[in-house]
């Protein structure tokens, strides 16, 4: 064999193109702690509504009257044709550019599942799974836009926890061997309402499972819960337990004759910065006509129960930010392939390959021992980057002012206020008076001049005291 003759700028070029290409392929959504980032980064919280499409498909003035309420979101019913009439790819990608078009972030969900291993009719979460494959043409390059709710409660009571997580598992492989690249919803076990726990106890097995580290969940809100204390303690006790984005996919004022707390899901939302969408815009059945937020699709004839989600304390008038892709204002995704820079040219650069790509960070402690860094080496700030009533979001960033990388931090701060922190990402945390927070493996070096941050929500203001980092 001939010896090749190796031109390095190109073939770093070559490798640099296809890492571009790779991330460009991931772009939409993404999953950071318990936040869902739009395709911008930037954190996007839900309020929205249903819309029973499956069923009433000729309503396509709905995604209008829906965006006209100040929706950002509309969770979209499907179905796959096991109980129901299916819905081709064509009409899918026709409800996506609905969607688009009134600036609506489009939740997708399979219905056909509901309360599967208990209701007799109801169809399999495998099939659920491949019918994403079978309409995967519709959906691919609508990642900026769609979210895909794999199926609408997909076990009954009393099932095994191992069916909700062997199922969800299996569902996810399924969808990301195709190459369907989207952010993933879940919704919980017990049509939904998680009654056991199941979900609680079992998220993060299931988000392992996603070799693109983009799942989060879905609770629905119904007569299980009916005080704050349980609403709240499941919310934060979510977030705490996963560090995983969760929202109220679906909640109602009551259920069955059963009363909801629907004014704690609204306030517990807003404090934790979670989303929800409730249910649902209109048609429902003999037991739940007054879950219609307007009667007979008339955007005009809004019920009592859509005053309230639309126009009431914490509700999506008041609370709703449009989804930054939507908002000439925001920054735009970058980079492009359109704007690829020229390489430069340099002598004989020593090429490595370049590790699998995927969205989560590469877990390699480093074997090198660093020098303990020097007093005053690191600084930090505490930022209240998001308030509500009661509740805010804050990071704080860590900086590295000196010559020599610093392998390991650690953080401590205390609130004048009587603020406390319910949830966090990228750190682990401990301790109240004061909260001690530290690396995770992943993030432990910073480099000279560089930074590290993480991130909380927490009840209060936020009014930071005594932050020191070492």
């Amino acid at each position: 064999m001939k010896n090749k003759v190796v031109n390095w700028p190109v073939l770093a070029f070559g490798l640099a193109l296809q890492v571009l290409f790779l991330n460009q392929a991931h772009a939409g959504f993404t999953v950071s702690g318990t936040q869902l980032l739009d395709a911008n980064g930037q954190n996007f919280i839900m309020r929205g509504v249903n819309h029973p499409h499956a069923w009433y498909t000729h309503k396509t003035s709905s995604f209008a009257d829906i965006a006209a309420t100040g929706s950002n979101t509309v969770r979209v019913v499907l179905s796959d044709g096991q109980q129901w009439s299916r819905n081709s790819a064509s009409d899918v990608a026709n409800v996506i550019s609905l969607c688009k078009a009134n600036k609506l972030v489009c939740v997708l969900e399979v219905h056909d599942v509901t309360g599967s291993g208990e209701k007799h009719e109801a169809g399999t979460l495998e099939k659920a799974a491949q019918y994403w494959v079978d309409i995967k043409d519709a959906l691919i390059g609508e990642e900026d836009y769609v979210i895909i709710n794999i199926a609408n409660e997909p076990f009954g009571n009393n099932q095994a926890p191992s069916a909700w997580v062997d199922g969800h598992k299996s569902a996810i492989s399924t969808l990301r061997n195709a190459g369907l690249s989207h952010t993933l919803l879940i919704d919980a076990a017990n049509w939904g309402q998680d009654w056991q726990e199941i979900m609680l106890d079992n998220a993060s097995i299931v988000a392992e499972a996603d070799s693109l580290a983009n799942t989060f969940f879905s609770v629905h809100m119904y007569e299980v819960y009916q005080n704050y204390d349980k609403i709240d303690n499941y919310i934060s006790n979510f977030q705490t337990k996963h560090n995983l984005p969760i929202i109220v996919g679906e909640f109602g004022g009551d259920h069955n004759g059963s009363p909801v707390d629907e004014d704690s899901i609204l306030a517990v939302s807003e404090l934790y910065g979670t989303g929800y969408l409730a249910w649902s815009w209109s048609g429902n059945g003999g037991c739940c006509t007054n879950l219609d937020m307007v009667h007979g699709f008339d955007k005009n004839n809004l019920s009592s129960w859509g005053e309230r989600i639309i126009n009431g304390v914490n509700g999506i008038k008041a609370t709703s930010k449009l989804a930054s892709v939507y908002d000439t204002n925001s920054p735009s995704p970058s980079p492009t392939p359109s704007s690829i820079p020229t390489p430069i040219v340099t002598p004989s650069p020593v090429v490595t390959p370049s590790p699998t790509v995927t969205p989560s960070p590469v877990v390699t402690p480093s074997p090198v021992v660093t020098p303990s860094p020097e007093p005053g080496a690191l600084t930090c700030s505490h930022t209240v980057i998001n308030s509500w009533p009661g509740g805010f979001q804050g990071r704080i960033q860590i900086s590295n002012t000196t010559s020599t990388t610093i392998n390991g931090w650690q953080v401590s701060w205390e609130y004048e206020d009587g603020s406390s922190v319910a949830s966090s990402w990228n750190a682990n945390l401990s301790g109240t008076a004061p909260y001690v927070a530290t690396n995770l493996s992943w993030n432990r070096q910073i480099q000279p001049g560089e930074y590290k941050d993480f991130g909380f929500v927490g009840k209060g203001s936020g009014s930071a005291m005594n932050v020191r980092c070492q």
